[in-house]
């Protein structure tokens, strides 16, 4: 495993957090277990153990976040870092370009 930096928090230390996090919001909707369960295509059962534990597929996650209209949040996760330089932003645009193959014309 590669080193990293330090963090604050562990795997499962975040993935409860996250499991709190879905059940507060199904919460402030006012919606039981069971109308999560509908709206997702998550088992009722998934659902119960996941707030309890916070271990769910990465599946049944993104379900969850889909059905509470919070996907798009996901989708900002893990996003290249901005550039810092228009060196960089070059450098980036210059890589997107299509290289010419060897022998075409």
């Amino acid at each position: 495993m590669a080193k990293s930096a330090f963090q604050l928090h562990t795997p499962d230390e975040i993935a409860l957090q996250l499991a709190h996090r879905i059940r507060a919001e199904r919460l402030s909707r006012d919606w039981k277990q069971e109308t999560l369960a509908d709206r997702s295509g998550v088992s009722l059962p998934t659902i119960r153990r996941y707030e309890r534990t916070g271990r769910t597929s990465v599946q049944n996650l993104l379900k969850l976040c889909h059905a509470m209209g919070k996907l798009d949040e996901f989708a900002a996760l893990l996003q290249p870092a901005s550039v810092r330089s228009m060196d960089e932003l070059e450098a980036r645009a210059a890589d997107g370009l299509p290289k010419r193959k060897r022998g075409v014309r």
